[in-house]
């Protein structure tokens, strides 16, 4: 059965994009002597990396968000301590770039309808129809209190406000109907105001008037993108959303989990070929597989110890005596049996024999947010995206280079031309909008479907 549905998606490519972490993936990527350390608040630095993926021809380039901080983050997440308000960033990046995809996120509990819609509107406008909208609910409970809270909301009060802002977001976006501004000049009829209607939405949550004060988007509705393998987040996506993003670290969770979240999508009456599902991939790569192996190695020298032994504790379910006990010299097979699919999954990512409990804990560490490492030459880490791309696990992979700038760069220009060779990615984009490079067709406005 699995070889018959690898068989009947044989023309299928991939899709790819960027996940900014600006200081690197890897928690100690900053440190190598060719890495950028302020890269986060440069806007030369951030326009070259945009420019980078736009001519290797990735979908999109994309920024997440968080809305609270803490120090300690510092050890395992230096990117995620302090970056840029993405829409901000992401209008500076429209100026400097023509064909890319952008990806801005908002988070829906701790925002307005209104506000989000016109944002992402201008930014479509601006950047001739490039956008579109991680659509988040918020997982750091910080956040809260940011905002003038008690607590954060449980997941499924979250969940239920973020699909009625999206439903209000998309109507103010068609509260202006695609030819309700005329600018006759010689009537004198600036618009036509049978073409621009209110909402009058009085709901559980909002409460919005319309209409934007923003022209319908060059999309229609710009794309939207979800994460989440919560039972909410797989109905939001199924549902709504035309890419999703996940963290899986085997074939085989990978392409349950997109098979689950295909077979919610046809439920809700949407085509077979959507949403796209694209896990996130941390490649470490070089000329060679010994090269990339230095590589993953000289980043593993950088790392903090404790840190990676939390990590590994984490994992495999080891108490902190028992790894203090055993010391990071001590053979993986001490640990207990559960850790053997950790050791087997680390071996594969990194092409060589994981022997001891250091060389796991590194490991662990380097891909401890969850997204899968590999380490290896451009044809190995091809090798790896076309397994995963032909047995029905991903639709394309959201690409988190360990450091920035060297990391985005060897991929571009080891795997990219590889990928192109087998033909499993485009060599030139398909059109002008976000919506072209993606194959979705530009909604109608509802009101305009009504009016007819």
């Amino acid at each position: 059965m699995a070889a018959a549905a690898v068989v009947s998606e044989p023309a299928r490519t991939l899709r790819i994009g960027l996940f900014l972490f600006a200081t690197g993936y890897h928690p100690a990527g900053w440190r190598l002597p060719e890495a950028r350390t302020d890269g986060a608040f440069d806007l030369t630095f951030l326009i070259e990396l945009a420019r980078t993926v736009e001519r290797a021809k990735f979908d999109f380039f994309f920024l997440g968000d968080g809305l609270a901080t803490d120090p300690d983050m510092a050890r395992l997440y230096p990117s995620q301590v302090v970056r840029l308000e993405p829409f901000t960033m992401m209008g500076a990046i429209a100026a400097a770039t023509r064909d890319v995809g952008l990806v801005v996120t908002a988070n829906t509990t701790y925002a307005e309808p209104y506000n989000v819609a016109r944002m992402l509107a201008s930014l479509d406008h601006l950047s001739h129809g490039r956008i579109a909208w991680n659509v988040v609910t918020g997982a750091d409970p910080l956040a809260a209190f940011n905002f003038g809270r008690a607590d954060h909301w449980d997941t499924d009060r979250r969940y239920d406000q973020a699909e009625e802002f999206v439903a209000v977001v998309r109507d103010l976006w068609d509260s202006w109907e695609d030819d309700a501004l005329l600018r006759d000049a010689r009537s004198g009829a600036f618009l036509d105001p049978t073409k621009v209607h209110r909402l009058d939405h009085v709901g559980p949550h909002f409460s919005v008037a319309g209409p934007l004060n923003v022209a319908r988007p060059p999309q229609g509705h710009p794309p939207l993108v979800q994460a989440g393998t919560s039972e909410r987040a797989r109905q939001l996506g199924a549902r709504l959303a035309d890419v999703v993003f996940t963290a899986q670290t085997t074939i085989e969770d990978a392409r349950a989990f997109r098979t689950d979240l295909r077979g919610r999508a046809a439920a809700c009456g949407r085509p077979a070929t959507e949403p796209a599902v694209l896990p996130g991939l941390v490649p470490i790569v070089a000329d060679t597989v010994s090269g990339a192996q230095e590589l993953y190695d000289r980043l593993g020298a950088f790392v903090d110890a404790e840190a990676a032994l939390i990590s590994l504790q984490a994992s495999v379910g080891a108490t902190a005596q028992t790894l203090a006990e055993l010391g990071p010299a001590a053979a993986v097979d001490r640990l207990p049996s559960a850790a053997a699919s950790h050791v087997a999954a680390a071996e594969a990512a990194i092409g060589r024999p994981v022997q001891t409990l250091g060389d796991l804990a590194r490991f662990q560490l380097a891909s401890g947010r969850g997204h899968r490492l590999i380490v290896g030459d451009g044809a190995r880490v091809a090798d790896s995206m076309q397994e995963w791309l032909e047995a029905g696990a991903a639709d394309g992979f959201n690409i988190c280079p360990p450091y920035l700038p060297g990391g985005l760069e060897r991929f571009t220009q080891l795997v990219v031309p590889e990928l192109q060779r087998r033909g499993i990615f485009r060599r030139e984009y398909e059109g002008p909008t976000f919506r072209h490079i993606l194959g979705l067709p530009r909604p109608p406005s509802r009101f305009a479907v009504k009016r007819r």
